[in-house]
This record gives structure tokens, sequence and C-alpha cells, in this order.
């Protein structure tokens, strides 16, 4: 009988963590229509709807989960979802852009905007790695100063894409529905509380699935959550690399690893210091790699181009990835 029951239970625990990502992914896309209508019903601009409630709704599912793990002491999914969705944006969700059309870089970008997503990652690392200078034993700290730090930086980062509002188009921006202000708000409280619950769901399914496979929640924090909470940047991108507009198919993935590091650890590690285990350097180190991968494929060949012969090697960089994860986790 107490098999039974227990077999029960870990059905129950999958199906919640999949009705978790579904929420996430449908609580993101809610909160993203509806805060951009009451936005817009404001007089505020599509550009600033885009740079603000777009990039917040895209990495909405990662903040959620991220705090959530934090204040329940689950750090390695915490940090491990961030890390993965980083990892995974540029190796997975621009890979299969590029492969679907070749993608050409806006100036700014490639010598801006990249740049600065590999200063966050950097510093990041930099922030992490008390364990190899001899501090806290085995274990880094990022702690509650750190998040300041990653969330003054964001705010920097803010104030310089206002400040370049005036040379940029407005196409690409993101459009707000024609929904009234009441129910662009009922939407966005409906989304909003979606992502809470989601997050909630996926959290708990993910320790008890990490449990049931005999898997560390850190490796499923890298994988299966990581993918499941870049979902939206992975259907933004193929759509927008479908439609061979490269503005919002790389700047999506550019704004959201920015947006991972320096506010949703930020804020993360503000509520609740975050201990990285000294296996997780590893991850944070492969994230910069990806990051200069970028920047280098931008840079040679023809110029602000990234083609398909980048796609596939970005794509098969990801799944030698998931093979390193796997045997690292047999060791």
């Amino acid at each position: 009988m107490a098999h039974v029951f227990g077999g029960y239970a870990q059905f129950i625990s999958y199906v919640l963590f999949v009705l978790g990502l579904f929420l996430l992914i449908k609580g993101a896309d809610w909160f993203i229509d509806g805060a951009s209508a009451i936005a817009k019903r404001l007089g505020v601009s599509s550009f600033f709807i885009g740079l603000t409630v777009v990039a917040f709704g895209t990495s909405a599912p990662e903040l959620v989960v991220s705090i959530t793990s934090a204040l329940h002491g689950k750090n390695d999914i915490a940090l491990g979802n961030i890390l993965g969705s980083n990892i995974s944006n540029i190796l997975l969700i621009l890979g299969i852009a590029t492969v679907i059309h070749p993608l050409v870089i806006r100036r700014a970008s490639a010598w801006k905007e990249i740049p600065f997503s590999l200063f966050a990652i950097v510093l990041l690392g930099l922030m992490a790695s008390d364990a190899l200078w001899g501090g806290n034993g085995m274990v880094s700290l990022v702690g509650r100063v750190d998040g300041l730090i990653l969330l003054f930086c964001f705010v920097a980062f803010l104030i310089y894409s206002v400040s370049i509002r005036s040379v940029m188009p407005e196409e690409g921006a993101a459009v707000a529905p024609s929904l009234s202000l009441a129910r662009g708000l009922l939407i966005g409280v409906v989304g909003m509380f979606g992502l809470l619950v989601g997050g909630t769901w996926v959290v708990d399914g993910a320790v008890l699935i990490a449990n049931n496979l005999g898997m560390s929640e850190a490796v499923i924090g890298l994988t299966i959550i990581a993918i499941g909470t870049s979902l939206p940047e992975l259907m933004t991108s193929v759509v927008a690399a479908y439609r061979r507009n490269a503005d919002i198919a790389v700047g999506n993935i550019i704004g959201s690893n920015i947006f991972n590091v320096f506010f949703v650890l930020g804020l993360t590690s503000v509520l609740a210091p975050i201990r990285v285990p000294r296996q997780l350097i590893s991850d944070i180190v492969v994230a910069i790699i990806a990051t200069i991968l970028l920047l280098i494929g931008v840079f040679t060949g023809q110029k602000y181009l990234l083609d398909r012969k980048y796609g596939y090697m970005f794509i098969t960089l990801y799944a030698s990835y998931l093979l390193f994860l796997i045997l690292r986790e047999l060791q």
C-alpha cells in the first residue's frame, strides 16, 4: 500500500512540474500583454515597454524560480537556473535561430550590448570565485552586497538603454494589444498569479524529480528548469529569425542574459544570499566562453553577421555541454 501511495505521489510531482512550467510560460505571456496594455494606455513609449516590460516578462520565469528556490534554501536550483538559461540562450536558442536564418547584428549590439553581457557574466564569475581564492572553504557566496552591485549595474544598463532611445528606431519594439485599462490590469494580475504558483510548483517538482532520479538539484536547474524557463526567449527568437527580424532575435537573447545576471540574480541574492558550490564555477566558465564565442562570431568572417555555421557550432557545443553535465553527475 505504501508503494502505491509512493508511486502516486511521484506521479503527482511530475504532473505539478509540467503544469508549473506551463503556468510560468503562460503567466509571463499574460503579464506582458497586460502590462504592455496598461503602459500604452498611460502613454509610455513602445521602446520603453520593450526595454522594461517585455524584458521582465521573458525573464519572469527565471526570476520567480530563482527567488522561490533561494528562499527555500535551494541555492543549486536558484543559480543553476540562471546559468543554464544564459548558456541555453546563446548556444541553443541563438544557435537554432541562426540555423533558421543568418542574423545581421547591429553595430551597437556588437560593440556595446554583447560586451556588456560578457561583463555581466565575468563579474558574476569574480563574485562567485571565493572558493578558488580560499574563501569560505569549498563554497563561495554571492551575498547582499554583491546583489546590490549587480542591481546598480542593471540600473546603469537601463540608463544607457534609455539614453540611446533617440537613435533607435521603433521597429521591432513591443506593440501592446488593444486592451482596455481594466482588462489589461486583470490579465496582468492573472499572469503574475500564474508566475507565482507556477514557480512554486516547478521548484517543488524539480526537487522531487532530482531525488527520484538520483540527480543533483544543480543539474536539474541547469537543464530541465533552465530550458523550461527559457521557452519564452526560444519562441520569440525563433519566430523573429523566421521573419528575418535579427534585432528582436539577437536583442531578446542579449537583453535576457543581462537581465538574468544583473536583475534576477541581483534581487535574489539581496533577498537570500546564494551559496555557490565549487562545481558550478565550471558552468560560469561555460557561460563566459559562450558569450566570448558569440562576440568572436560577430567580428569574424562577414562582419556583423552570424551565419549558419555558427548556428550549427553553437548547437553542437550545447549538446557537448549536456554530455559534460551527465558525465560530471556520474562521477
